[in-house]
């Protein structure tokens, strides 16, 4: 009888907890008492409702080793903390004494193995250096100089939307890093701007969202398919041909509603002017997804200048690299007025 008892309570115990875990709730308890925790949803905090609702502090910036010097500008690795974790990155900075707006940089998709701080950005943050802009690249965790990144994929790739807000919020400390490296140029405090290339461009529409800020932003190929299609999108190229994400993005599934975490339902936050530059050859980002983001957005009314370039490819190295940075930078400098 005391047998029957132990499994019949043994059943319901866990029919309350499979029940409980697809409920809106943080950390599931131990219906045995002790306060043990059988089950926490740690990746709620990242869905785009929660995320809007998080207070960032940011931190203080840390301008290390020059990198390059040149007659206009030069560039430096710089450091921040994102959630106790340090974080490097890549700044140029105009020479002259001066105020001068910010651009964060957020590059697409690179290998590990292969980066460093700068790779995806340094060509164009060198051009909009001696263009009277200072420019901030983050490596994000686990890239260039950073700390390690979280063990758990889907967190690891929530928290570069939080390692740029974050940077966005430090944005405050940055006369003074700029003082304590005795460099003469300084940001105008008021003119803060955003550019992102491929992946980096969904970070940068995702921040957009999430801060409802109007900074002017410009991307190029921009990825803006709903999650998780927008990541299971490239699995022929690894190795397992996408075996390992699909099981990560299926474990989360069973757990979290993935239209929580995708920026296709969140357009109407964005009130930031935006200008999108896409290859009609780009064979990673498809035009055919820029032209619907570019159509959605205009049915909601948002600002939105539509570049597309003939016969151009996704890193725009086939002859229209010059004439895409100069509109970049005529949007920037209008927006500034």
């Amino acid at each position: 009888m005391i047998k029957k008892i132990i499994v019949f309570s043994g059943i319901i115990i866990i029919g309350v907890i499979i029940r409980l875990k697809y409920l809106k709730t943080e950390k599931i308890i131990s219906p045995l008492g002790g306060g043990k925790i059988l089950f926490e949803k740690k990746l709620l905090k990242y869905s785009y409702s929660a995320l809007q609702k998080t207070v960032f502090l940011g931190s203080e910036i840390l301008i290390d080793k020059e990198i390059k010097s040149k007659e206009e500008f030069a560039s430096f690795l710089f450091y921040f903390k994102v959630r106790g974790k340090k974080v490097s990155g890549l700044m140029n900075i105009p020479k002259k004494a001066g105020d001068y707006p910010v651009i964060i940089m957020l590059r697409g998709y690179v290998d590990k193995e292969m980066y460093e701080p700068g790779v995806g950005t340094s060509h164009g943050g060198e051009l909009l250096a001696k263009r009277d802009f200072i420019t901030l690249a983050p490596d994000f965790l686990g890239y260039g100089f950073s700390d390690k990144e979280s063990t758990d994929p889907m967190e690891d790739r929530f928290l570069t939307y939080v390692t740029v807000l974050e940077l966005i919020s430090s944005m405050k400390n940055l006369k003074t890093a700029l003082k304590n490296a005795e460099l003469d140029a300084r940001f105008d405090k008021t003119n803060l701007g955003i550019w992102g290339h491929s992946n980096g461009g969904q970070i940068a529409l995702s921040v957009l969202e999430i801060s409802g800020k109007e900074y002017p932003t410009v991307l190029w190929a921009p990825v803006s398919k709903p999650f998780p299609y927008s990541i299971l999108y490239y699995t022929d190229d690894i190795p397992d041909h996408g075996k390992s994400l699909r099981k990560v993005v299926a474990d989360f599934e069973k757990d979290y509603n993935a239209e929580n975490y995708s920026l296709t339902n969140y357009l109407d936050w964005i009130k930031a002017p935006l200008q999108i530059h896409q290859g009609a050859a780009d064979q990673e980002v498809p035009q055919k997804w820029t032209d619907t983001l570019v159509e959605t957005l205009k049915k909601k009314k948002k600002d939105v200048e539509y570049y597309v370039y003939p016969g151009e490819v996704h890193n725009f190295d086939q002859g229209n690299w010059d004439l895409v940075m100069q509109r970049t930078m005529e949007f920037y400098n209008k927006s500034f007025k």
